[in-house]
């Protein structure tokens, strides 16, 4: 039960249950979120937290227990699934502030009333009027609410054409945007997000955790993003086995604890085990002779103990260590001057990538940088128009697409796998358990599957076909964490050599020992996982282009006779050095420019900064180039 209670700026939760028929969803959930506190709720898929969130909102009757909100406090809930009005994307984000816009309009109505006005006495009294309502605008944010909306709206990747467009012309990741926008411009007391980082690309994102990081009200997230977890959050709330545990810190510390939590209960187990054990013992041979009667009172105290219970363990993948793939060429795939365009849009020119064997890269970039593009490319659905791409001897593709056009909808889990790959029952369950198919799980037919359950399937499969390289588009996408622990295992497991384009860093983190960023048409390589990738982003030592070997190395008579006289060559290099330092410097200033909401209100002068931007982008690269080619 929803009520609103007397203890400000804390929102108080107390022994809530619900139930779906006789199947409990959970039970006894108890804690306090306070302004300023932000906390992750997580858990599996099902395990019933967009639930919680409903019942802490009153949208959804709990079975038993309270939720107390303070008197007054306002709450903005962010679903999966929401609707819009009508109108343009700035009416909708305006709508935030409809009670201020109200008293805007009210302020207008009395300036021309004052200005109107002979009589003195009625002056007085407008003026008053109009100071009180004054008053009220600024208190409501009435003088920053359109410098708040750019804000925001421009933090969510939208621009000032997009500001006046219909909601109708969005996508539905778009309008996934606008929801969360939405709820942030009104900055409530307390703000539940239900997945937020869904439809975000990675700069998106980062934007949202600083900006949620300096939040004034208490938030609770619903997420599967363990890396946005880190940077958020300061207590995780896991929904397991029906109850609430509470963990201080982020998501790491929460590992860190759960692992602590889980090796005490692991030992108390063993404890228990062997009292269970010794007390059957003296059960069994005292219960017919003269200690019967403490054998009984001994089989009374067993039968009221509180068995400890281990969660079951998972099976592990481990079809590599018996099926290796077959080894491949050194050069596993080229890109070499490619271009791709769809019609007249060119979306990538002239560009080059080598991929060698045993290469765990990340394919990293903004949303429309033509990510998805590359791996079509490399995959041969989408066939260059300049160029050439190129797969070593050997190479056997397994490609992972969004789509899983490789199920048969109307076959069973089990068969699915047993049939195509002629493994045994055994097997075949090992490793599906492994990618958490359980028990009964096995027999359900792959058309009734959710969308996470399929996407698991699809990459046990791909592991099963004897690839030895993998081409990866959103892995993770639709898997709770225990899915994604999954695949990141098996990816870990993979001896071959792996391309993945995903918004998911905490998994990059994980799996990827190369990153190559995909931005303004070029390719930049890092060498090293996601987070090397964001240091040296930040810092100032600058990754290289991500040329084949064969170009880099090609002789030129000029750079030859350079290398002959190194007092030439250091002064050149001091040169160059130069120069990047000061195209970087007059970059940064740019990137400020850009950044700054007042650029935005005038479309000419953002595209002017646009244009400035790439072309120093470009003088950049030259710069590199000829710096890489001193060496």
């Amino acid at each position: 039960m929803l009520h609103w209670g007397e203890c400000m700026g804390v929102l108080r939760v107390e022994g809530l249950g619900k139930a779906f028929g006789v199947e409990t969803l959970f039970s006894e959930v108890s804690f306090e979120l306070r302004r300023g506190e932000k906390a992750g709720l997580i858990g599996g898929n099902g395990t019933g937290k967009t639930t919680l969130l409903r019942c802490l909102l009153g949208l959804e009757e709990a079975d038993s227990g309270s939720v107390s909100v303070p008197s007054g406090e306002t709450i903005s809930y962010v679903e999966q699934e929401a609707e819009l009005g009508n109108g343009t994307l700035y009416d909708e984000l305006c709508s935030a502030y409809r009670e201020v816009l109200q008293v805007q309009q009210d302020m207008r109505r009395l300036e021309a009333q004052i200005a109107a006005e002979t009589d003195k006495s009625g002056q007085e009294q407008l003026l008053a009027d109009y100071a009180r309502a004054q008053e009220r605008f600024e208190q409501g944010g009435g003088y920053e609410y359109e410098n708040r909306i750019r804000r925001v709206a421009f933090g969510l990747g939208f621009t000032d054409e997009d500001l006046a467009r219909p909601l109708t012309t969005f996508s539905g990741g778009q309008k996934t945007r606008i929801f969360l926008a939405r709820a942030l411009i009104r900055q409530p007391d307390f703000l539940f997000l239900d997945e937020p980082t869904n439809h975000l690309d990675i700069g998106m994102v980062e934007w949202l955790e600083e900006y949620l990081t300096g939040y004034g009200g208490g938030v609770l997230i619903i997420s599967h993003d363990r890396y946005f977890l880190d940077k958020v959050v300061g207590r995780i709330m896991e929904l397991e086995n029906k109850r609430l545990t509470v963990y201080r810190g982020n998501y790491t510390e929460y590992l860190e604890q759960k692992a602590e939590r889980m090796a005490a209960l692991s030992n108390a187990y063993e404890k228990q085990q062997e009292y269970i054990a010794k007390t059957e013992e003296y059960i069994r041979r005292y219960k017919a002779g003269i200690k019967s009667r403490q054998a009984r009172g001994r089989q009374s105290q067993l039968n009221r103990l509180e068995r400890i219970v281990l969660p079951g363990s998972e099976a592990r993948f481990d079809y590599f260590a018996f099926n290796p793939p077959t080894e491949c060429a050194e050069r596993v795939a080229e890109l070499l001057e490619t271009t791709a365009a769809y019609g007249e849009r060119v979306i990538l020119d002239k560009i080059s990538l080598l991929i060698r064997r045993g290469d765990g890269v990340a394919l990293v970039g903004p949303n429309g940088a033509g990510k998805t593009t590359l791996l079509k490319l490399l995959t041969g659905e989408l066939e260059a128009s300049g160029g050439r791409v190129k797969l070593g001897s050997r190479v056997k593709l397994g490609y992972f697409s969004q789509e899983h056009e490789n199920l048969n909808e109307k076959a069973r889990v089990l068969d699915e796998i047993m049939l195509e790959y002629g493994l045994s029952e055994e097997r075949s369950r090992h490793y599906l358990g492994a990618f958490l198919f359980c028990g009964d799980d096995v027999y359900k037919i792959i058309g009734e599957l959710s969308g996470g359950e399929k996407a698991r399937l699809a990459f046990l499969k791909l592991m099963l076909t004897g690839a030895n390289f993998l081409v990866l588009d959103e892995p993770t996408n639709h898997l709770d964490i225990p899915a994604k622990e999954a695949v990141e295992e098996a990816i870990c497991a993979f001896p071959g050599t792996f391309l993945a384009v995903s918004h998911d860093r905490y998994f990059l983190d994980k799996v990827a020992n190369r990153v190559v960023e995909l931005e303004y048409g070029q390719l930049t390589e890092y060498t090293g996982n996601y987070s090397y990738y964001r240091e040296k982003k930040a810092g100032t030592v600058k990754a290289v282009p991500a040329v084949p070997n064969g170009k880099a190395e090609k002789a030129d008579p000029k750079k030859q006779e350079r290398s002959k006289r190194p007092q030439d060559k250091e002064r050149l290099m001091r040169k160059l050095e130069e120069e990047i330092a000061g195209l970087e410097v007059e970059l940064k200033v740019l990137e400020v420019r850009l950044n700054d909401p007042a650029s935005h209100t005038d479309p000419a002068v953002s595209r002017e900064l646009s244009g400035q931007y790439d072309a120093k982008q470009a003088e950049l690269a030259a710069k590199y180039e000829e710096w890489m080619a001193v060496q």
